[in-house]
């Protein structure tokens, strides 16, 4: 077995590589405390955006979204862990690197927001309440409509 020459040596020198570039001004919060609130938050972000790739009703995408924010201003390193990861980076890869969401994707997106505000609206006694959620879900397709459409990467069968 050959060895890559561009892998390192051992697992020590893993940590000298950066997994991924910052973004252009990053710059972590100042105040620890707030750097610990930041990074605690963002870890319950990744939890439900976890949980939320199992449960269709939990949105996966905008929890990872808040994640990698808060990473950024609060560790350089859980963001590069975040954004490289091989199975919750490709939720964020597409709205990352501004190049749009597939078809299917904003499809299924806008399919599930507005049957579950629907539903919830449904039950809502309150008519001030189903008129936020169905704001909030008008207001949220448009953002989605107004992404770029990006062609899916190809799938082999």
């Amino acid at each position: 077995m050959t060895k890559n020459p561009e892998e390192p040596a051992s697992d020590q020198d893993l940590s000298q590589i950066p997994l991924t570039p910052l973004p252009a001004g990053f710059r972590p919060a100042k105040n620890r405390y707030l750097r610990a609130l930041l990074l605690l938050c963002g870890w319950v972000a990744v939890i439900l955006g976890v949980i939320g790739i199992a449960l269709p009703l939990l949105p996966t995408t905008p929890f990872l979204l808040l994640a990698a924010a808060c990473f950024l201003r609060s560790s350089g390193q859980f963001y590069g862990w975040l954004v490289t990861h091989p199975r919750l980076g490709q939720y964020l890869a597409y709205y990352l690197d501004g190049a749009g969401m597939p078809l299917r994707a904003k499809f299924y997106t806008l399919v599930l927001i507005w049957s579950t505000m629907a539903l919830s609206a449904w039950f809502m006694n309150t008519l001030w309440l189903t008129a936020l959620l169905l704001t909030t879900a008008l207001c949220v397709s448009f953002y989605i409509g107004r992404l770029p459409v990006r062609k899916a990467p190809a799938t082999k069968r």
